[in-house]
């Protein structure tokens, strides 16, 4: 019964092997190709031929099944219809891939043996809607062309669309939306323009431009282009000038800050440019400290004991006299050599301090006039024969050893002979083409036999020995040191007899003189100099430098010469190579620059692919112009106008320091620009700055020193420590060497004025100065006026009186002397300035005149009276007072103050004495001796 009711499901559903579908952008309805079916051969029977699902599984490899889902339109026929459960984006994923699978209802209501179909691979495509908006990779492009010339591609504009269709993410076409511009694009956004350019009608073109995708959509916002229309390209260096300024101080700045190559388009593998600083002409060879060569040698912290072989004339250096020198811009003194007459010959108790066979040789060189110009290639024809710079014969305990320096075409050589009497000579030879190009150099030739050291310009050079085993002629066996040549005796070796010339025969003649400059030769003897200090002292404060290494592009190398003065630059790439040279800077680390031009120059070389069209550039000059530096102001402050001290203080063995609380300050006065602080006009700012003084100098005014009564009195022990110089003469001392302001300060503040015992006088001025950069610069001028206070008790003293009154009575010094001073009286035992001392002085005699004359009127009286009581005569003596006349001095007052009394004991016998002073307004002060006797005469003192 029941199974004629629910016959048996005896088939599987089908449905087909693969469909394909679409689904639209923000849909879920899958439209499939072929339509979903499924069929099951059990039709029409109930349940069994009817389908009642589908299933919905991920295939290996595929996605999206959880997406989607299939379901039964009508349960008979199989139709069925597949559905995303959301809907779907294109943007993120475009097609999807599944299996469907469809199952039958079973034999009965409940489902029972429900048979499934087939899977079927399910590929659904989502369709795209054009909902983006193209968008421009860049908002602004930039291009530059040369003009007079038309261009397929200027620059390339591009834009993007989000869609994911070909349809509606392809931009279709570009539009130039500003009107009236002579360029056109294409649909690939390629711009090119349609007619000529000429950048003299106008530089700069300025367009916009927007792009349509295939949808007809609009760029959500257009794009600027800016073409800037170049002159007519020239191959070459572009933003070249002609002239650079440098500020002293400024410490390093670019030289081409806007340069850049032009090789219009031509192909370039290698670039190299080199740069020159020319300074020869600055000093020797550079801007170096502008002390003296013993100033520098101390900064450089050189050995001290060196002998200056060429010293400035004086005379106690007098064998430099006879040669010409020429002006430096530094502080040195350049002495020239014709290689003829001009010879120095150094003083043996000179030559006899720097004997040995370890010493250094320093001095600075330069091959030539002083006009000279010579290249290296001229310079190969310099003379023939050696010309000597030093040759020295030095006596060594029992023997004598010689060295010449000598210079030969562009070789050096130092011919060294140990013991003239026994060793043979050796030679060291050095090629250098340094010797022949007349430019400046530093040689230290450092000997320590039998090794030689030679460093030319900081740099060492290794030399070619030589054993000279030639007919070289023996020196003379006597201690000689000659500058500029050498001396070659006339004996014949028969003549020298155990290393000794017979007297009177010591003739000869000077040979191989030295044509050209020489500066700063010095011997120190003992060991040999630090390879440290020689740099110290070649080492240019100025030169060319490269701004940032770690900017320097790849592939890029820059290489710099010892001296600074040639920089090279070497790429392979433009662009890399034009940032570079904008790095190149100039340097100066004085802070007081030499002023003045350095020219300089920019040497171009470039290979190309093809070597028959590279480029070939001109070398480029132009000049570096140092500005004047801001002059420093030294002042000397701390010093009243008038010192004031008891006379014994200036006889003590210690004597008085004269500067006890001097002050030195250096500032720098450079304009500032004040507009920006709402103030009108400039002004200028002062500046503390930490100096080094080279000199400060103590003279007295007037009349100089008298060394048999009067001296200055300096610390010898705190020079030496220091190392500085001192030159005391009776018209003035004077302090020199590079050194710190404070030290200064130290050594002036223990300056000291010392007297003899009796030599007191009432007045010595003082004038104090210093410098820098060897009188450079100077300070004011500090004038200090001594004063000598003496004790009244002393003034008792007849010799003291007269002198105080002619002093007082000095007409050089009368009215300097009366003027701005007053009398001090603390106490008893005051003492009182020079003037008002005269003063006292003349008003004490004046006093002791009048109780003279008064006992001598008292004893007239007395006799006239006695006379008339014995009847005497009518011709009898008696008290004339017609030729009397008394004028009362305007200090009695003052002196009747300080309570001086006269003695007037044992004057009785003396004749009769009148004073006549002038009234007060006269400043000629007279004291006038009248006597009865037959020398009626007056004296004036």
């Amino acid at each position: 019964m029941v199974s004629l009711l629910f016959p048996a499901n005896k088939h599987k559903p089908w449905i087909e092997t693969e469909y394909q579908g679409i689904v639209m952008e923000n849909d879920n309805t899958v439209l499939l190709n072929p339509p979903l079916f499924a069929l099951d051969k059990d039709t029409p029977l109930h349940y069994a031929g009817e389908i009642c699902g589908f299933r919905v599984h991920n295939v290996p490899g595929g996605s999206g099944s959880v997406q989607f889902e299939a379901v039964v339109l009508d349960r008979s026929t199989g139709e069925g219809l597949v559905r995303s459960k959301e809907p779907l984006d294109c943007e993120s994923q475009r097609e999807h891939s599944f299996t469907i699978q469809a199952y039958d209802c079973g034999e009965g209501p409940d489902g029972s043996n429900s048979k499934k179909s087939h899977k079927a691979t399910v590929h659904v495509r989502v369709n795209d809607v054009n909902e983006f908006s193209p968008v421009f990779v860049e908002r602004h492009y930039e291009a530059s062309v040369p003009e007079g010339r038309l261009f397929d591609r200027i620059v390339r504009v591009e834009a993007l669309d989000a869609d994911c269709s070909p349809q509606y993410s392809q931009i279709c076409f570009y539009d130039i939306i500003t009107p009236n511009v002579p360029f056109a694009i294409d649909n690939d956004g390629n711009i090119k323009n349609t007619e000529p350019l000429d950048s003299k009608r106008q530089r700069v073109h300025t367009f916009w431009v927007t792009a349509f995708d295939c949808g007809k959509n609009r760029a959500q916002a257009d794009a600027q282009v800016t073409v800037t229309v170049k002159p007519s390209c020239k191959t070459g260096w572009i933003g070249w000038s002609k002239r650079v300024e440098y500020t002293p101080g400024s410490g390093s700045i670019p030289l081409f800050p806007n340069l850049h190559l032009e090789t219009c388009e031509e192909t370039v593998w290698n670039i190299q440019a080199t740069v020159e600083l020319q300074t020869g002409h600055i000093g020797k060879g550079c801007d170096r400290d502008s002390y003296s060569d013993r100033s520098v040698r101390r900064l450089c912290g050189a050995v001290r004991g060196e002998v200056d072989l060429l010293p400035p004339p004086s005379p106690a250096a007098n064998w430099t006299a006879a040669l010409p020198t020429l002006p430096s811009s530094d502080s040195s003194l350049v002495f020239s050599f014709n290689g003829s007459t001009h010879v120095a010959v150094v003083p043996e108790s000179v030559a006899s301090t720097v004997s040995g066979d370890h010493f250094t040789l320093q001095l600075w060189m330069r091959r030539g006039g002083a006009n000279t110009q010579t290249s290296t290639s001229q310079a190969r024809g310099f003379r023939k024969e050696e010309e000597t710079i030093i040759c020295s014969t030095v006596k060594n305990d029992d023997s004598y050893s010689h060295y010449s320096l000598s210079v030969h075409g562009c070789r050096l050589s130092l011919f060294y002979w140990p013991d003239v009497s026994a060793a043979r000579p050796v030679k060291f030879l050095w090629k250098l083409e340094q010797v022949c190009d007349s430019e400046w150099h530093h040689l230290s030739l450092s000997v320590q036999f039998p090794s030689v050291t030679l460093y030319v310009d900081g740099v060492t050079f290794d030399p070619a020995l030589i054993h000279d085993n030639g007919a070289i002629p023996n020196p003379a066996p006597r201690q000689r040191l000659v500058i500029g040549a050498c001396w070659e005796p006339e004996e014949k070796q028969k003549d020298i007899l155990n290393n000794t010339i017979p007297e009177g025969r010591d003739i000869g003649k000077y040979v191989g003189g030295y044509r050209g400059l020489l500066s700063g030769v010095t011997v120190r003897p003992g060991s040999v100099e630090p390879h440290s200090v020689v740099e110290c002292l070649y080492a240019c404060r100025e030169g060319l430098d490269f701004g940032d290494l770690e900017t320097l592009g790849s592939g890029m190398k820059v290489h710099v010469n010892p001296s600074q003065s040639v920089l090279v630059l070497e790429g392979d790439d433009i662009e890399s190579f034009n940032r570079a040279v904008q790095q190149v800077t100039y340097r100066n680390s004085l802070r007081f620059a030499t002023p003045g031009v350095r020219p300089l120059k920019l040497t171009t070389s470039l290979r190309c692919f093809n070597e028959e069209s590279c480029l070939s550039l001109r070398p480029l000059e132009s000049y570096l112009v140092v500005l004047q530096p801001d002059a420093p102001q030294i002042s000397l402050s701390g010093v009243g106008p008038h010192l004031a001290r008891p006379a014994p203080e200036f006889e003590s063995p210690r004597g008085v320091p004269l500067f006890p609380e001097l002050r030195i300050v250096c500032s720098l006065s450079h304009a500032v620009n004040t507009a920006a602080q709402g103030m009108e006009g400039g002004a200028l700012m002062s500046d503390a700055v930490a100096h080094t003084l080279d000199g400060c100098e103590v003279q007295p005014l007037g009349e100089e020193l008298n060394p048999e009564r009067e001296e200055l009195l300096v610390d010898m022990d705190a020079l030496k420590e220091r190392g500085l110089d001192i030159i005391n003469t009776t018209a003035y001392i004077a302090i020199t060497g590079a050194e710190s302001i404070s030290v200064y300060e130290d050594v002036l503040r223990s300056v000291r004025y010392r007297l003899a015992k009796g030599s007191a006088r009432f007045e010595r001025r003082f004038r104090l100065s210093c410098s820098e950069m060897n009188g450079r610069y100077t300070s004011n001028e500090l004038t200090l006026e001594v004063n000598f206070l003496h004790s009244l008790d002393s003034l008792y003293h007849p010799s003291h009186l007269l002198a105080s009154q002619q002093q007082f009575l000095h007409p050089s010094h009368h009215t300097g002397e009366l003027s701005g001073h007053t009398l001090p009286n603390p106490h008893r035992n005051s003492v009182v300035p020079g003037a008002a001392t005269v003063i006292i002085m003349v008003c004490v005699g004046f006093l002791v005149v009048m109780v003279i004359l008064g006992v001598f009127r008292i004893r007239s009286i007395h006799r006239r009276g006695d006379g008339a009581r014995s009847g005497c005569k009518e011709g009898s003596s008696q008290w004339d007072d017609s030729a009397l006349t008394i004028i009362v001095n305007p200090m009695e007052s003052y002196e009747s103050r300080m309570g001086i009394s006269a003695d007037t004991e044992g004057e009785g016998d003396e004749d009769e004495e009148v004073v006549d002073t002038p009234d007060d307004g006269s400043d000629d002060q007279r004291i006038i001796i009248k006597k009865e006797g037959r020398d009626a005469n007056t004296r004036r003192y």
